[in-house]
């Protein structure tokens, strides 16, 4: 269930820090795979599952409890990670991730439901469905949120525009979307394959409220979903800055969408992690 009282930051940190050295290891143990991405947003998912949404442990199920959205469902090594370490599921079966015929898969699926609410492996799917959900508890007169995490690539994709449009035309105020921004895709970086800039200016003409932050500072991640909240006509776009590889200095800012990890370099960026800092 989600917290009364305001998480300390310093908490919110040590659990990230576990959650990093847990995408690490998952993803050492195949020696490739979504590495960068998952250290990047370890903070967002880290605020989100331990501070923000509401949900309750002993019932999975609880039909009022918020929503979230993968939309980028490949970056699930970070997701299984948190979830874990909220106590939704059984930190042991991350030994598990991408293993054949295990609900762990390399996309989020909804063999793991309740905890994966949709499948969203074609990328730029995840506003259309967040959006129906928040219509649709609207209808109900349900006190739900639903929050979707989108990829910066993913607004290349015109169904993503299509539904922010519908969104702010329903005035879905139960809506919160966090954008991922890291700019790095399969390609390279983004902004050499699209412009999206300037993101936030493009979503307040588009009708919603929007707010641009560090994706790793917990005070601006806290008042950004707090403004989010007190917003009650239009849906929310919380832009957040992200760097790949946030917290191995080595792999910090190198894009690699599916980064190679050898052993020696998964062992030292672990020794970092468990390093002590000034």
């Amino acid at each position: 269930m989600k917290k009364d009282n305001r998480a300390n930051s310093e908490q919110l940190a040590e659990w990230a820090k576990v959650i990093r050295k847990d995408v690490v290891q998952m993803v050492a143990r195949h020696g490739q795979g979504y590495v960068q991405q998952g250290l990047g947003a370890a903070d967002l998912f880290t605020y989100l599952y331990f501070q923000e949404l509401r949900f309750d442990k002993t019932d999975l199920e609880w039909l009022d409890r918020d929503r979230f959205i993968l939309s980028t469902a490949h970056n699930t090594a970070v997701f299984y990670a948190t979830l874990a370490r909220a106590g939704l599921m059984d930190p042991n079966r991350l030994s598990d991730y991408c293993l054949d015929g295990n609900s762990l898969e390399i996309n989020a699926s909804e063999r793991l439901a309740p905890l994966v609410e949709c499948t969203c492996g074609s990328l730029g799917q995840g506003l259309s469905v967040a959006a129906g959900i928040a219509m649709g508890f609207k209808r109900q007169q349900r006190d739900s949120n639903i929050y979707l995490m989108l990829g910066d690539g993913e607004l290349e994709e015109g169904q993503v525009w299509e539904a922010a449009i519908f969104a702010a035309t329903h005035k879905l105020s139960n809506l919160i979307m966090i954008i991922d921004l890291n700019y790095m895709q399969v390609e390279g970086d983004v902004r050499d394959v699209a412009t999206i800039d300037p993101l936030d200016a493009k979503f307040r003409d588009f009708g919603w409220q929007t707010t641009v932050i560090d994706g790793h500072n917990f005070e601006d991640i806290f008042s950004s979903f707090e403004a989010a909240k007190k917003d009650t006509v239009r849906p929310s776009c919380i832009i957040a800055n992200t760097i790949p590889g946030k917290g191995v200095p080595f792999l910090e800012g190198k894009k690699s969408h599916n980064m190679v990890l050898p052993e020696r370099a998964a062992l030292d960026a672990l020794n970092w992690l468990e390093a002590k800092h000034d």
